[in-house]
Order: structure tokens, then C-alpha cells, then sequence
């Protein structure tokens, strides 16, 4: 008798795939999954496509192509393709450079709306060179302090920009203005609106709280909406009116909802060209390339790590995928799109076996904005807003702060160098900042210049299964990729034992890429053992802490 996974499906050979045959075998798994992460994408997309500044359905098209492409031309079985919070603040920076007004002016929204899109099919077009060139890779490489520094920037921005929508308000300026004026915007609250979204907020901190799994089954955002719609009927938002409340007048309508048009075909637009030259659309098309293309990566590869069969995504074909579903997304008036990490873990905790549970979330919501977009116009903006603090908290919580503090404290000098920069310029020029601040780290900690572009390294021969490959000077994030390619070529034909003794310093990501490359060589009967740290310091006791070596002592003769 074949023993089976807690999935219910069998072990060892009889690993899902998402052929034709695992289509027909998994369906009654991947249905249901494909669903349950319906009713958590639809309210996500509806709230990030606004705050974006784009139209409401926008997000919808994103998430419905990426089922799509997930489906058919990505082999990673479990992520969750479309619109994410961690790219609201490129896209609103776009369409606001392109001279989106918040809607005091139709038109020029309009018109910065189809300019971005110009810039998503640019973008989207660039991400399919990446993964044609195998440039997959590279995501190996990214510093990792910067890359938690920038999340929590980007949710720090999400909190200031929609905490005042949470509340029924209108508010811009920049990021560190905003929270400055959070006192004010919870003072100036619109009551109702405010009632709304806060108790919209409250459901999504407490949810992960409640013991009951038969309610855990309810996906947070589906609480929220079926409290929030009610609450908005009883308050009138379908019309125009005003109330009285603490001696103050307010008003209410149809303003405070969403808006898609009763027929999805009508809110198709097509991407304006004429931006790309300008140093906005050139800027933008940098950003949404690298940045969504980092993310995507980045999730991906996280899910295969939760994922219960512990399969392998191809990274460059997943990024052909998403690029050309951003191409075809960009070009009908879609979000851009990645590999979204909340989703796809929803995706696996529901039961999910194939990619197809991509598709069937993508055709759910297509069904939904076909058949019953009356009922969409019935959410409040608050609800959504909610839904986007929320999102913003859990990738700026304190959580985060404790864990890169815990690693080190030259981390988080470097983590908050990140956030610091990027609050009070913009995202490119933060990540810059944060990069620059952790190559001086680096050099402060004795890695001499040369090593920061050039891996010196030194095989040698050992014995019929083990090769020992010795580095020399320092091993940084800079030069990982050659040192990663290194130890998997020998590892084609001998265990590897790599011989740090002689480096000088070896950093934060370097040590957490080894410990992930020793897992996946473990799976592959191969063994990746690293010596020569005896004479290193860690930073902390986390074992992916960077080390420096110790000062040789000195005794008289």
C-alpha cells in the first residue's frame, strides 16, 4: 500500500504536476483552493488597482491573465500570479508623475493611466528578455537587509497612504508628511466611513487570533466585506447625503464605493507609447522591470520552500511567464503582476496540488466582474483601505524589525539606511543608498575592495567523493553567483567542502545562500559542508549571521 501525504494524495513518484492528466486527477483540490483564493484576491486586487490610481477592474484583468500565464506557461506549481501591495508604490508614483490628479481632473487621470500602461508593456517586454537570458539568477544576489529594508519601506508608504482613506478622508503629500498628520486624519475622521474601516482593521489583526478552524476556513477579507457591505447599506453610501454628528456636518455617497463598469469589456484601455522616452517613463520602466522582477523571484522561491512536495520553480521561465503576462496585461489596461507570496501561501494552506488552482481563481474572478458587478459597486473604499494598512503593517510589523536586529546589528544599520532612504527620496535611489551603505560595511569589516567584484578562490582536489574549494579574501553578496555556480559545477560529480579560512569576512547573504544551497544539494544526495570558520566572529548567534575573522594574537619571542 502506497503511504500518502497529509494532501491526500500519494508519496515518493506520484508527485502532482500541472499537466492534462493532474488537470483531470487534482481538480477536485485545486477547484477548491482556486476558489477560497477568489474571495481573498478579489477584494486585494479591487484595493491595490485604487491605490495605484488606476481603475478598480484593473487589478481584476492582472489577476485573471495571470491565471492564465500561470497555468500554461510557468512550471511553478503554487504561486498565485497578480497585482501586489509591493508595487503600489511605483505604479501610484508613475501615474502621478505622469500627472494623475486623485480625480479633480478625469482626463489627465485617464491619460497618466494609459501612459503607465505604456510603461507596463515596456517593462512587462524587459522581463521577458530577463528570463530568455536566464537572468533568474540574479534575485540570489540581492542583498538581503536591502531587500527586507525596501518591503518594510513600501509597507510603511502603504500605511501612510491609505490610512486616511481607512477614515473617509482625502489626503496626499509625502510619505513622512502623512504619518506626521495621522493624529489629524483620525481627529478629522469622517464617522461613518471611519466606523467602517476601522472595524474592517480590527477583523484583519484579530483573525489570525481565533482558535475556531471552522472559521479559520473563511478567508479575513470575506469577514471584513460581509460586514462592511452591510454597514454600508445601512449608512446609505448608494446616494448622495449629509448627517450630523458631534456638531459636525459630513458627507456620504456613492463616492465612498467601488466602482467597475457593468460591462467589463467598456473599462479595456490600451497603453500610451509617448512617455517612454521622457526620464519618467524611462525611470518607471527601470523600476517595474527590476523591482517586480526581484519580487516575483523572491516569492517564488519562497513557496517552493513551503511547498509540500518541495518542487522546483524554473526561476527564468517563471519570469518569462510574468513578463509576458505583464505585456498582455499592460496592453488591455492591467496592474502589473508577480508571483504574489500572501496568496500562493493561501494557495498551498487550502489544498492546492497543481497550478491550475491559478486558473480556476483567475476564471472565478472573471466570472464575477461578468456576472455581478453590481454587487462589487456595493464595497466601501474603507474596507479595502483596511485590507491595504493591514498589508502594509505585516511588512513593516516590529516582527520584522527584531528579526534583521537578531541577525546582526550591522544589518540593521543597513535595513534602516534602506527604509530612511527610500521615505525621503524614492525607491531607486533608496536601494542605491542601502547597497552603498552595505558595501561600506563591508569594507569597514576588513573585506578588501577587490573582493567586492572579483571571487578569489582555489580548488582543490581532496579525494574520490569530496572536492575541497577554498576562498580566499572575502565572500560577499557581490560575488555570489560565481561562487554559487562554482559549488554546483563540482557538485556534478563530488561532495564540496568549502574552505573559508582564509577569507577575511563573509557576509549576511552569502552565509544564508550557503545554508539554502546545502538543503537543496541534501535533496539531491549531494553534501555541501563548510569549513574554516573556527577563526571567524559571528555578529549574533544567528547561524546566517556575517563573520569576521579575528585579529591573529601576538606573543613575545
Amino acid at each position: 500500500m502506497n503511504r500518502s501525504t497529509s494532501l491526500g494524495v500519494p508519496a515518493g513518484k506520484n508527485i502532482p504536476a500541472g499537466t492534462f492528466d493532474g488537470l483531470k486527477r487534482y481538480s477536485r483540490y485545486d477547484l477548491v483552493s482556486g476558489f477560497l483564493v477568489f474571495l481573498i484576491a478579489l477584494p486585494l486586487c479591487l484595493g491595490i488597482s485604487l491605490a495605484c490610481g488606476y481603475p478598480a477592474i484593473a487589478g481584476i484583468f492582472t489577476a485573471i491573465i495571470g491565471g492564465l500565464v500561470g497555468a500554461t506557461l510557468s512550471n511553478s506549481e503554487l504561486t498565485i500570479k497578480g497585482p501586489a501591495a509591493g508595487l503600489i508604490v511605483i505604479a501610484i508614483g508613475c501615474v502621478v508623475e505622469f500627472g494623475f490628479t486623485g480625480g479633480t481632473d478625469p482626463a489627465a487621470d485617464y491619460q497618466a493611466y494609459r501612459l503607465a500602461l505604456g510603461v507596463g508593456v515596456a517593462a512587462g517586454i524587459i522581463q521577458i528578455l530577463f528570463g530568455l537570458l536566464r537572468a533568474g539568477i540574479l534575485a540570489e544576489s540581492a542583498p538581503s537587509s536591502v531587500i527586507h529594508g525596501m518591503l518594510a519601506a513600501i509597507g510603511i508608504i502603504i500605511i501612510a497612504k491609505q490610512f486616511p482613506v481607512m477614515l473617509g478622508l482625502s489626503a496626499s503629500g509625502e510619505p513622512l508628511e502623512l504619518l506626521k498628520n495621522i493624529p489629524s486624519f483620525i481627529i478629522d475622521m469622517n464617522p461613518e466611513i471611519g466606523a467602517i474601516g476601522l472595524l474592517s482593521f480590527a477583523i484583519m489583526v484579530a483573525y489570525p487570533f481565533i482558535k475556531s478552524n471552522v472559521l479559520k476556513k473563511i478567508p479575513a477579507p470575506l469577514v471584513a466585506l460581509l460586514i462592511a457591505v452591510p454597514l454600508g447599506l445601512y449608512f446609505g453610501l448608494d446616494h448622495p447625503h449629509g448627517y450630523s454628528f458631534n456638531n459636525h456636518e459630513y458627507q456620504v455617497g456613492p463616492n465612498f464605493l467601488v466602482n467597475v463598469p457593468l460591462n467589463m469589456f467598456d473599462a479595456i484601455a490600451f497603453p500610451d507609447f509617448s512617455g517612454l522616452l521622457t526620464l519618467t517613463g524611462i525611470k518607471y520602466v527601470i523600476l517595474f522591470a527590476l523591482i517586480g522582477s526581484l519580487e516575483s523571484l523572491l516569492s517564488a522561491k519562497a513557496v517552493d520552500t513551503i511547498d509540500p512536495w518541495k518542487r522546483k520553480t524554473n526561476f527564468d521561465h517563471d519570469l518569462t511567464a510574468i513578463g509576458i503576462g505583464n505585456t498582455v496585461a499592460a496592453c488591455v489596461g492591467g496592474l502589473p503582476m508577480i508571483s504574489e507570496i500572501v496568496r500562493s501561501k493561501a494557495n498551498i494552506d487550502n489544498g492546492a496540488h497543481t497550478r491550475f488552482s491559478n486558473l480556476y481563481h483567475g476564471l472565478f474572478l472573471l466570472v464575477s466582474v461578468a456576472l455581478v458587478p453590481g454587487l462589487i459597486n456595493k464595497i466601501p473604499l474603507t474596507a479595502l483601505a483596511a485590507m491595504l494598512v493591514y498589508t502594509g503593517f505585516r511588512l513593516a510589523s516590529p516582527a520584522v524589525f527584531l528579526h534583521v536586529y537578531h541577525v546582526g546589528k550591522e544589518q540593521l544599520l543597513i535595513f534602516l539606511s534602506t527604509i530612511i532612504a527610500i521615505l525621503a527620496t524614492d525607491l531607486l535611489i533608496g536601494i542605491v543608498i542601502g547597497i552603498v551603505v552595505e558595501i561600506l560595511s563591508h569594507l569597514v569589516n576588513g573585506a578588501p575592495l577587490r573582493s567586492l567584484v572579483r571571487l578569489h578562490y582555489r580548488p582543490c582536489h581532496v579525494s574520490d567523493r569530496t572536492t575541497l574549494l577554498s576562498v580566499k579574501e572575502a565572500a560577499v553578496f557581490t560575488t555570489w553567483i560565481p561562487l554559487r555556480r562554482r559549488i554546483q559545477d563540482l557538485a556534478l560529480q563530488h561532495d564540496v567542502e568549502l574552505d573559508l579560512a582564509d577569507t577575511r569576512f563573509v557576509d549576511h547573504t552569502v552565509m544564508a545562500r550557503l545554508h539554502e544551497l546545502q538543503a537543496d544539494l541534501a535533496s539531491q544526495n549531494r553534501t555541501l559542508t563548510i569549513s574554516g570558520l573556527d577563526q571567524h566572529r559571528p555578529f549574533s548567534e544567528d547561524v546566517a549571521a556575517a563573520r569576521k575573522k579575528k585579529l591573529a594574537s601576538t606573543t613575545p619571542a
